[in-house]
């Protein structure tokens, strides 16, 4: 088949309403046999099989009454970041994990009402503006 021929095929199957030219020859082919063409009309839930991950922050203060911060810097919080520190909170409720973003006003998509501060603000995680407040380093002290 020549790519003229496919492209064809899948014009004609976009107009109507599938996304290749073989879809629509398959639906085709279950009319002619005259039976109802149901077109994902079905949706299946499936569990993703789980996978070890691992998590580097990028900065580790010690605190002064034990444990550590984890300093996490952040220009441009993507949707997998999002999801990873959800997850690691879910997981790991006793990491204290704080963010530094270079703009926490910056929203988290284009068009999104929610700012990285604000959706901070609703996970239960402290951030800060481009720096690390001096009220968390004095959390912390100078290794022995």
């Amino acid at each position: 088949m020549t790519s003229t021929t496919k492209r064809r095929r899948q014009r004609v199957g976009i107009k109507h309403g599938y996304r290749s030219g073989l879809e629509a020859k398959v639906a085709d082919q279950i009319t002619q046999a005259g039976l109802p063409v149901l077109f994902e009309t079905d949706k299946v839930s499936y569990v993703v099989p789980q996978r070890g991950a691992k998590y580097t922050p990028d900065f580790k203060l010690p605190k002064k009454d034990g444990g550590f911060i984890y300093i996490e810097t952040k220009g441009i919080w993507t949707v997998q970041d999002r999801q990873k520190h959800l997850l690691i909170k879910d997981q790991s409720p006793d990491l204290d994990i704080r963010f530094v973003f270079s703009n926490e006003r910056a929203k988290l998509y284009k068009g999104s009402p929610t700012t990285y501060a604000a959706y901070c603000e609703k996970h239960g995680w402290k951030y800060a503006h481009r720096w690390i407040p001096d009220d968390w380093l004095a959390e912390c002290q100078m290794p022995a």
